[in-house]
């Protein structure tokens, strides 16, 4: 009886302290990574470190506290997405569109920015440290830094 008990619980141990990397929907995950396109999908929490998502179409999608971190996001279309909370820790953002994207509580350590559209992006608490931006409204400032619209 004793041993059964034991079996039980190192088989159900791994259980309770394993973190999730899947999205909330599988089913957008794999959609996104088959067509690079998922608007409106639910990514919440999904791990798409290092992926290449290349033009991918994320608008209005769901990214709150997906792991991004070293994604390729070169031209992706993330109009109005929720990244709050996402790890972009090294990621490309090179002409990606992010006017009216949560960016809130997002990291972006060593992240490489160029050139993208964050015109009415939500940008609380943001982690830049190390971060190249060039040609992007994101910086070091208050309430009234100017943020040009370049649509």
């Amino acid at each position: 009886m004793k041993l059964q008990l034991l079996a039980a619980i190192a088989l159900a141990t791994p259980l309770f302290f394993t973190s999730s990397v899947k999205a909330d929907n599988p089913q957008d995950l794999q959609k996104l990574l088959a067509t690079g396109e998922c608007i409106g999908c639910n990514l919440s929490g999904a791990n798409l470190s290092n992926a290449h998502l290349i033009g991918a179409d994320l608008r209005g999608a769901n990214l709150k506290n997906a792991n991004l971190t070293e994604a390729n996001l070169e031209g992706a279309d993330l109009t109005g997405a929720n990244l709050a909370g996402a790890n972009l820790t090294s990621a490309h953002i090179t002409n990606v569109n992010l006017k009216q994207a949560n960016l809130d509580n997002a990291n972006l350590t060593r992240a490489k920015i160029y050139d993208s559209n964050v015109y009415q992006a939500s940008m609380n608490n943001l982690t830049i440290t190390d971060a190249e931006i060039f040609h992007t409204g994101i910086g070091v400032g208050g309430e009234d830094a100017e943020i040009p619209d370049w649509d």
